[in-house]
């Protein structure tokens, strides 16, 4: 994969300062260089604009696109890649971090299996300093579930032509948008993961879940589980899709979640009363598990996140021996059936 550029990495930005220089520094000091930099200034208010506009002045590989009004997560990252050139596009988020031969290393998968129309890389969880607080979920990669196993959008490569043939990104996933692109890609070229943590996410208060609408957010991670739900028995989910009114009450799992995102963040998820409020409540393991987690989130959050570190760590020295060689593994979601 050499000679005229392949590549395009694209990156919405809405207000990402402090951390949007360290993301557009680590594309830009890539080893593999030959890129265009599709940049979309999503609507910002804290000064992001002003600062990409000294990067595409600096760097002639950037291509900036500034924007009136703020397209949301969907709209924003269908934005990047419709302006995108290439054949091959890679996806960076506006406040993470990558390492410098992670772009390499995924041509090369790509390279090496051309029936492959994506490759995602495992990552760990930084916070707003930098520090890394936690380590990578390689025993996902062992499961066949519904779930994607790298579940970063901004660690993704793939193929423009697979990702127009099934669509691009739809509006009606909001919030789990990549989740929603990956499986239907998965459904007609194979997706790779690279065993090993190219990526960094940045957990911090500040982050697109953190600040938007709570109720709206609430009701697509709910979407999202009916969807999962739907995979798990090999059925589509398309149906779930149209237009409805909200649901009252969501799946406890939603204020984990939501949870996790404040908990690696350092902050003390207050979801307790949240989930009892709005929670679809049973009397089974789910609802019990959503009970103790944000319960115990809200009394220590410092100890459960102690107990989670843990929890990971047991799980993945489980799976160290399987994955010892850095190759990467196929990853498909639940086959569905199409006559049910």
């Amino acid at each position: 994969m050499t000679g005229a550029t392949l590549l395009s990495v694209v990156m919405p930005v809405h207000n990402a300062l402090p951390h949007l220089d360290g993301a557009v520094r680590s594309i830009l000091e890539q080893s593999y260089r030959e890129f265009e930099f599709v940049i979309l200034d999503d609507g910002s208010t804290d000064g992001s604009t002003e600062r990409l506009r000294y990067w595409a002045r600096k760097d002639s590989r950037i291509r900036l696109f500034e924007g009136e009004r703020n397209l949301g997560p969907v709209g924003s990252s269908a934005h990047v890649v419709e302006h995108s050139n290439t054949t091959l596009v890679a996806r960076m988020d506006a406040d993470d971090l990558c390492a410098p031969d992670r772009l390499a290393r995924q041509l090369k998968v790509l390279g090496d299996h051309p029936s492959a129309g994506l490759v995602g890389t495992l990552f760990d969880v930084i916070d707003e300093q930098g520090r890394r607080i936690r380590g990578p979920d390689l025993w996902r990669l062992t499961r066949k579930a519904p779930f994607v196993p790298f579940a970063a959008h901004g660690s993704i490569m793939f193929r423009r032509s697979v990702f127009d043939d099934v669509g691009g990104y739809r509006a009606e996933c909001e919030y789990w948008e990549d989740q929603d692109l990956v499986v239907r890609m998965a459904a007609v070229t194979e997706v790779m993961v690279i065993p090993e943590a190219l990526y960094q996410v940045r957990q911090w208060t500040s982050s697109t879940r953190a600040t938007s609408g709570r109720e709206r957010v609430e009701n697509a991670v709910d979407l999202m589980y009916r969807a999962v739900a739907r995979l798990e028995q090999g059925r589509s989910y398309d149906d779930l899709l149209r237009p409805r009114t909200p649901p009252g009450r969501v799946d406890p799992r939603v204020f984990i979640s939501a949870g996790s995102i404040i908990l690696w963040s350092g902050g003390r998820p207050r979801l307790f009363v949240r989930l009892l409020k709005r929670g679809r409540l049973r009397l089974d393991m789910r609802t019990m598990t959503a009970l103790v987690w944000t319960g115990w989130g809200t009394v220590s959050p410092s100890s459960l996140r102690a107990f989670m570190g843990m929890l990971l760590r047991i799980r993945n020295k489980q799976s160290v021996g399987i994955f010892a060689d850095p190759a990467p593994v196929r990853w498909s979601p639940p086959t569905i059936e199409s006559d049910r």
